[in-house]
């Protein structure tokens, strides 16, 4: 790190105690975090980022489970913030993934913490989270894609399928009309689709992820809702598409 990069200033929301120490220490062995506040209740994080320590404040590490006001009405609350604070859940229970996604979360992180993920949040942080407004995306040109339907070839645009379901050598391409099979295999659509936003859920599913509406966790087992469909989702692919969702600010 040069002089010239200012290091990050954070702030840990945990009512454990022993767990607060923990992150903050591992946070502060990062070299590019300068100062980590602590915080054991929500009532004096709000004060702390009310007050003049919130001042350059680069990002806030929450708990989801504590009493009194939870972390997912903790950032409910910094969100009407007139300049709302980054925010990361850190929590053990993977199921409020989905509640962190509505509120904007820049990072969700599952307990045990490891230094490693934790150095993930941190580059998104870092470069993730630009200041102003988020630059636009170069745009992808959309793709007609030709299939074969009772004799006649017709046109299909990439943008309205929802999801591609592997069946064999050949993709069938879902859309809100229907569906269509092509010879194609889908190891190739999830290579070329990839920078138009679809990605691989399931070795044999790709999602088109301007299409998911719905995330749905429940005892551990994730789905998304694409086109009115519930897809369930590999635990391989969950954690890969949960970081997509929330780099996308969706759903």
């Amino acid at each position: 790190m040069t002089a010239s990069e200012r290091r990050l200033r954070v702030l840990v929301v945990d009512d454990e105690q022993p767990a607060a120490d923990e992150l903050a220490f591992l946070l502060g062995a990062d070299d590019r975090v300068g100062e980590v506040l602590v915080s054991t209740t929500p009532t004096d994080a709000l004060a702390v980022l009310s007050g003049p320590e919130a001042a350059g404040l680069d990002a806030v590490f929450l708990d989801v489970q504590m009493p009194g006001l939870s972390g997912l009405e903790l950032a409910g609350v910094l969100s009407r913030f007139r300049t709302p604070p980054p925010v990361v859940f850190v929590t053990a229970h993977e199921e409020h993934a989905v509640a962190a996604f509505d509120l904007r979360a820049v990072d969700y992180v599952l307990k045990p913490v490891r230094a490693e993920r934790l150095a993930e949040t941190v580059t998104r942080l870092i470069h993730g989270q630009p200041a102003g407004p988020e630059p636009r995306r170069e745009a992808v040109p959309d793709l007609q894609i030709p299939v074969e339907l009772g004799g006649v070839t017709r046109f299909v645009r990439r943008r309205e399928i929802t999801h591609v379901e592997a069946q064999g050598d050949y993709a069938r391409l879902h859309t809100a009309t229907g569906s269509h099979l092509v010879r194609i295999p889908l190891s190739q659509l999830a290579e070329e689709w990839a920078p138009a936003g679809f990605t691989r859920i399931h070795r044999s599913l790709l999602v088109n992820l301007a299409c998911v509406t719905e995330v749905r966790m429940e005892s551990g087992r994730c789905s998304v809702v694409v086109g009115g469909a519930e897809l369930v989702v590999s635990r391989r692919h969950t954690r890969q598409l949960r970081d997509q969702l929330v780099s996308r600010g969706r759903p």
